[in-house]
């Protein structure tokens, strides 16, 4: 996207080599230096983000100090598997599978998101399949309800708006996926004396598109800083292969596909990136619009929701609390 006053996607262009070098040294130095352990460990879903982390502490490390672990459970999308498999193989990363699915059935994740949705659509159950969705947020402004959209064994499609409730069960039940998946990180990092990478992107780590104790808890997140199409451009230079670059980001948390535009940001993640740079760098509405085919007032929308979510979220980064702070005593 392009825009006569200057503001456009080129903003977000990078020196690849650069950045590359730069990652991979932090990488050496973080988990060598500072941390004090031998490799990484990480998480690989076959999705763009982990992909690019698994290539970056390869080429960091050495392709035998790190592991990858592949994590599917009742609810993965079989493509999530495979091509986290081929990431492994084309760096050389020796990898592990972890089935999640016993863990959760045994914890009650599946049985309580059931009984979440079934306070909506009552003859959920066996053979059903599900995601949450958000309304269009940009264009009917509001408080934002979810709505579960279910597809029945016989092929019957419904869709209900969940009571604050019900969604907060639906959620807390599937966040169980990404809290088991860290915990299994984490006995591999333990065992090897390796690090536990996360893998967000700038977008979700400045909004919040992450669990706490889950998929938020990391030893090091080497491309945070990195917008979406930065990750993209960056796995390109690295040689990822073409059918992840391909992929479209999915949360690869529900039965039924599921886009994380859908799901968490309202706008394609190409259109939120330079809304985020826009917001970040000071850049009016009116000014960012035509770069993302917005109006203005929607692009105000954008940064309204922006500023909400790093306020709702603020939570999910924090630290342990403590009432009062333990200093260190010389003695």
């Amino acid at each position: 996207m392009s825009s006569q006053t200057g503001f456009s996607s080129d903003l977000l262009k990078m020196d690849c080599a650069k950045v590359a070098a730069q990652i991979e040294a932090a990488i050496r130095n973080i988990i060598g230096d500072h941390l004090r352990r031998r490799g990484a460990v990480v998480g690989l879903s076959g999705g763009i983000d982990s992909s690019v982390c698994g290539a970056l502490c390869a080429r960091a490390l050495g392709k035998e100090r790190v592991l990858g672990i592949f994590m599917p459970e009742a609810d993965s999308d079989p493509e999530s598997l495979r091509l986290g498999r081929l990431l492994a193989g084309a760096f050389g990363i020796p990898a592990v599978v972890e089935d999640i699915a016993p863990i959760l059935e045994a914890a009650g994740c599946y049985r309580r998101r059931d009984e979440a949705i079934r306070q909506v659509i009552p003859g959920y159950g066996a053979g059903w399949k599900s995601k949450i969705v958000l309304p269009d947020l940009l264009n009917h402004p509001g408080y934002p309800l979810y709505s579960v959209v279910a597809l029945s064994p016989d092929g019957k499609q419904f869709k209900e708006i969940l009571p604050k409730d019900a969604s907060l069960g639906i959620v807390a039940a599937t966040n169980f996926k990404q809290r088991t998946r860290r915990m299994l990180d984490y006995y591999h990092a333990d065992r090897l004396q390796y690090a536990v990478i996360g893998t967000p992107n700038r977008l979700e780590y400045d909004q919040g598109f992450f669990v706490k104790g889950g998929d938020g808890l990391a030893d090091l997140k080497p491309i945070a800083h990195l917008y979406k199409s930065q990750v993209y451009e960056l796995a390109a230079f690295l040689g990822v292969p073409g059918e992840i670059l391909n992929r479209r980001p999915t949360t690869d948390t529900y039965s039924l596909a599921q886009s994380q535009e859908e799901f968490y940001f309202s706008v394609s993640l190409e259109k939120f990136d330079l809304c985020l740079l826009g917001k970040n760098t000071g850049v009016p509405p009116a000014v960012v619009a035509p770069a993302v085919g917005l109006t203005a007032q929607q692009v105000s929308r954008l940064y309204d929701m922006i500023d909400s979510k790093r306020k709702a979220t603020r939570y999910l980064h924090a630290g342990p609390m403590l009432a009062e702070p333990v200093k260190e005593v010389d003695h």
